[in-house]
Formats: structure tokens, C-alpha cells, sequence
């Protein structure tokens, strides 16, 4: 199951004489993420290379910034790949010390300093929600409502008219199994809203 992060986390690495300052942070797409850049360069005008990782919305980003391609941004992602992470951007700021690293030296420290913040941060599953809605006759209404409380269901708008229509979201793998009950319940009186084009919700 994929995660992302609750609240943004940092490290900083010394590696002979080159100093390294990371953060891995929440965020929604590549656009957010190329702010969060932008601003790390007015922060750090005087840095050498800002490089960074990005999963977010299916989307993936590996920049290396000017360092030997393959070194800075490719293995920054394969940290965040590896611990499933989605909606996360890191980032490493690296001041020149003087001293080359290498290509190994390279990939080491930027995966370091990208895995050293990931060890301070609380990780949330990202559960997919589901939409539905269902219409009901009156004296249905209650065991539907037990129903959606005991799935985790979280109850949205319902409207009372010729019968109860009821609009909530739940974690969308156990919808299916909702949704069998309800039609047992109801013995076909539970009728469905496009459900065939129920969309995730937000």
C-alpha cells in the first residue's frame, strides 16, 4: 500500500568537505514540487547543485542538476521508490567542498542524505476513497445507515423524497463487500446511483 508523509523531515550530510541539506516533503504535483525547487535556489543562492526526486499523481521526476547524469536524481528516486512513497518530493542542496566524490561517492551521498531524512518522518497509508450513492425505501434507511457505519463509510449529503437517497464514501476496497450486503438487505430494493461510474473521491 502506498504512503506519503504527514509533515515534511530534514537531514544534512558532511562528505569531505561537500556539504549536503535534504528534505523529503508531501506534495500534489510536479508544479508544487518546481516551486518548492525555486524556492530552494533563492534560499540557497550560493549552493552548487540542487537536485531532486518526485512521485506524485503517477508521475515521476529525477534530476540530477548538473551532476554526472545518473548520480544525484535517479538514486534519490529509488529510495522514495523503494519505501512506496507517493506525493513525496526530495530534495538535496549540495555545497561544493573541494573534493570529488566520484560517481559512487555520488550516488552514495545524495541516497544517504535522501534515506536519513525518511528515517524522521510518520508515513500515512494513502487510501483510495470511493463515491457512491443508493436510494432506499423508508424503512430501510436504518440498516443502511448501520451498515455504512460498521464499513467505515463516511455518510455525505442524504435527501429525503419519495425514497431516502443516501451519498457517502468509503475506502474503496471495501466497497464491493458493502455493497453485496446491501443488496442482501434490501433483497432488491436498494437501488443503485451510477454505479457503474462511481469515481474516487477527493
Amino acid at each position: 500500500m502506498p504512503h506519503t508523509l504527514a509533515a515534511p523531515a530534514h537531514s544534512e550530510l558532511l562528505i569531505k568537505k561537500s556539504r549536503f541539506l535534504g528534505c523529503v516533503q508531501p506534495v500534489a504535483d510536479r508544479v508544487a514540487a518546481q516551486k518548492v525547487v525555486a524556492d530552494l535556489w533563492a534560499a540557497h543562492p550560493t549552493a552548487t547543485h540542487v537536485c531532486w526526486a518526485l512521485m506524485a499523481g503517477g508521475h515521476s521526476a529525477a534530476v540530477d542538476d548538473g551532476e554526472p547524469s545518473g548520480t544525484a536524481g535517479r538514486p534519490m528516486l529509488d529510495v522514495l521508490r523503494h519505501q512506496d512513497l507517493e506525493g513525496v518530493l526530495a530534495t538535496v542542496v549540495r555545497y561544493y567542498g573541494g573534493v570529488n566524490l566520484g560517481a559512487g561517492g555520488l550516488v552514495r551521498a545524495y541516497t544517504d542524505t535522501v534515506a536519513q531524512a525518511l528515517l524522521q518522518v510518520e508515513k500515512v497509508a494513502i487510501v483510495k476513497m470511493l463515491a457512491l450513492q443508493c436510494a432506499v425505501p423508508y424503512p430501510l434507511e436504518g440498516r443502511v445507515r448501520r451498515e455504512l457505519e460498521a464499513a467505515g463509510a463516511t455518510l455525505g449529503e442524504v435527501q429525503h423524497g419519495e425514497r431516502v437517497e443516501l451519498a457517502f464514501a468509503l475506502p474503496a476496497h471495501a466497497a464491493p463487500a458493502l455493497v453485496a450486503r446491501l443488496n442482501d438487505a434490501g433483497s432488491g430494493q436498494v437501488v443503485w446511483i451510477d454505479l457503474a461510474d462511481a469515481a474516487p473521491a477527493d
